[in-house]
């Protein structure tokens, strides 16, 4: 009828991009956190199952989750004599490298060889390092702070007194602060291990078999 109103049959574009803005934000809402969902799921699976190193040599996998100690370190890399951030992972007599703190490992230090840890701020010339010696190797390390530093050698030596079947206590004539060094026998050859050397340049790196002593609590 004339004056009434008229019944439209197709939508216009205006009408079509009103509905789209009322349906779009939702949508959009749904999505993101479907999205942030899924990264929260893949993000707690790579915490919980790290991939194992598997040595090269041998073709030997080890577990890497359920570490005693890790964090980030930067490491001085063996043939280019450059320093490279990695992430480390202390797993019983290993400790284990990786790129990143989700990736598999591509290195590793066995710690049953390992002869000393030890401060290394003069050798490295770099603040908070410290060194892990074997009979052949020296690898240098730095930490972020001086706290973490002492916290890997004190993690790193631990590991390396567990690995041997004895260690023993070793007294100077001088009995004052680092006249003991802390000593422990290889496995087959009766070796002693010292954990710093009293003629070190670097005067922090003496440990002793003693109560109060962190190193060994």
């Amino acid at each position: 009828p004339e004056g009434g109103r008229r019944r439209t049959l197709f939508s216009t574009p205006r009408t079509q991009n009103a509905r789209l803005d009322r349906t779009i934000p939702p949508l959009l809402a749904t999505l993101l956190c479907c999205n942030l969902s899924l990264l929260l799921v893949l993000a707690t699976m790579s915490r919980l199952h790290r991939p194992p190193y598997v040595d090269p040599t041998t073709n030997i996998c080890f577990d890497c989750d359920n570490s005693d100690y890790e964090g980030w370190l930067t490491k001085q890399s063996m043939w280019l004599k450059d320093w490279r951030r990695r992430y480390f992972i202390l797993k019983g007599s290993k400790l284990f490298f990786a790129k990143s703190e989700h990736d598999a490992p591509h290195g590793m230090i066995d710690l049953s060889t390992c002869t000393t840890v030890k401060s290394a701020d003069l050798k490295s010339r770099k603040r908070n390092s410290f060194e892990i010696s074997t009979h052949e190797t020296t690898f240098l390390i730095y930490a972020d702070t001086e706290k973490e530093k002492d916290d890997w050698i004190g993690s790193v030596g631990r590991a390396i007194v567990r690995c041997s079947s004895t260690y023993q206590r070793e007294t100077s004539s001088g009995g004052g602060p680092g006249g003991g060094a802390a000593a422990a026998g290889g496995g087959g050859g009766g070796q002693n291990r010292d954990y710093g050397e009293p003629g070190d340049d670097d005067d922090d790196s003496v440990y002793s078999n003693d109560s109060n002593n962190p190193y060994f609590n």
